[in-house]
């Protein structure tokens, strides 16, 4: 009886801690992995690590870079292919370290930089998630295309030594009564970690490393970069191409429904807010909102807000525009974006003032017109509206003259886009052959 009773006690403790002593998880604490779960949907580590029609976190994803294909591993706990064998030290040194289990070096598509970030408590839950809350896939992970030289890791340690930030041992605080300041320090968290915006947001430097990690590193810091053929849009203060005529609450909008009066997620950012930030609480939301708007302009001279300007629209309505841009536009967009410009609020995209349409690269206007694109469907917005690709339909030269047509009009200050930089979008994104007049 006495022995019993002392066995029934140590249960109680166990699963009131949760851990055992060398951190690994004692039982199934079902807090922890709840939590883990929401962290997960925070990094979006289901983007990366789950194939077109594959089973979730199984790997086998393609990943395109520089030096040619890597594809995402297995994380589920499958001790053959997967993780089931880490511990949580093994783990932490793969997602905060960049090194796997064996001891080889992770390229840095694997967002390590950004992760390193999070807080060791919040290392404890992710790894008690993919422990406990996700399922086994038995499936082997691929090998890269990348091939010898450029395949051998052990530059990648290099790498590591002269890019990679220290992690973080504590998260830093600000006093519960100072809601303001905790508010941002928790938008900065997640932007600067878990969510790794500056990944897809910031721009690359010569050894294709961030050219920033955090402001204090410099305005390089989510001011945009190029991402498969997209724009991932400047996100700081600037009012032409950035975020500096959005206000908390259009942040918040875009980042739970996929869309908000400026504009509405395509490419990479529709999944992202499919998979990820959709499922964030308000308070977190929120919280990346009072971050982003922190962030000052790259240009700081330029704090002027466009205005917009009817001339267009009424050139177009009364027939007075008829030029080769203005022609393409009425023939094949103004039937959704109407000859204003502005579009119908949340359902397609207004094109006047958008800071997509006046971003100094024009890749992602060219990508949509020729590919296509479709926002995400949402528990705030649920239909999913869609553009169809005209990539079939127009020359790259009449590409160009609507581009160009949208770039300047309405207001809009975007520079003009030639046929030839057409020509090279269709060919990176893999658009089907202009056709022939």
């Amino acid at each position: 009886m006495m022995k019993k009773t002392i066995v029934a006690a140590l249960s109680i403790l166990a699963c009131g801690t949760g851990w055992a002593a060398d951190g690994t998880p004692a039982t199934a604490d079902a807090q922890r992995i709840k939590q883990g779960e929401y962290l997960s949907r925070a990094g979006d580590c289901i983007a990366c690590h789950t194939a077109k029609d594959g089973k979730p976190f199984a790997g086998g994803l393609g990943i395109e870079s520089p030096l040619g294909t890597i594809y995402s591993t297995n994380i589920t706990p499958d001790k053959d292919t997967g993780i089931g064998n880490y511990t949580l030290e093994d783990f932490d040194r793969a997602v905060r370290h960049g090194v796997a289990k064996d001891g080889h070096s992770l390229y840095p598509a694997m967002p390590y930089t950004a992760y390193a970030k999070v807080t060791p408590d919040d290392v404890k839950a992710l790894y008690a998630y993919f422990m406990h809350g996700v399922e086994p896939v038995k499936q082997a992970n691929k090998d890269t295309d990348i091939t010898w030289p450029l395949s051998m890791r052990w530059p990648l340690g290099v790498w590591r030594w002269m890019f990679a930030p220290d992690v973080v041992t504590a998260p830093v605080t600000a006093p519960a009564s100072d809601a303001d300041k905790v508010a941002l320090l928790r938008g900065q968290y997640l932007v600067e970690g878990l969510g790794h915006c500056s990944t897809c947001h910031t721009p690359r430097g010569f050894a294709l490393q961030e050219k920033a990690l955090t402001d204090a590193d410099g305005s390089a810091f989510l001011s945009g970069g190029v991402v498969e053929g997209w724009l991932a849009k400047n996100l700081r203060g600037d009012m032409t191409d950035g975020l500096g005529s959005w206000s908390k609450e259009d942040i918040a909008a875009f980042l739970k429904s996929g869309r908000n009066g400026h504009s509405a997620a395509f490419g990479g950012m529709a999944q992202v807010v499919q998979d990820s930030t959709q499922h964030l609480t308000d308070a977190d939301v929120n919280a990346i909102a009072v971050y982003l708007k922190s962030l000052p302009p790259v240009n700081k001279n330029a704090t002027k807000p466009l205005a917009y300007n009817d001339t267009v629209a009424q050139a177009l309505r009364t027939g007075k525009d008829t030029s080769d841009g203005a022609m393409t536009f009425l023939n094949n967009c103004a039937a959704c974006h109407r000859s204003t410009g502005k579009g119908y609020a949340e359902t397609f995209p207004q094109l006047a003032l958008s800071s997509t349409v006046n971003s100094a690269d024009p890749a992602s206007l060219i990508h949509i017109v020729l590919k296509g694109a479709q926002m995400p469907g949402t528990s705030a917005a649920p239909t999913a509206y869609a553009m169809p690709g005209f990539d079939w339909r127009l020359t790259d030269k009449e590409v160009a003259d609507v581009v160009t047509f949208v770039r300047a009009s309405w207001g809009n200050e975007g520079a003009a886009v030639s046929a030839s930089d057409v020509a090279k979008v269709r060919k990176d994104v893999g658009a089907a052959k202009a056709p022939v007049r």
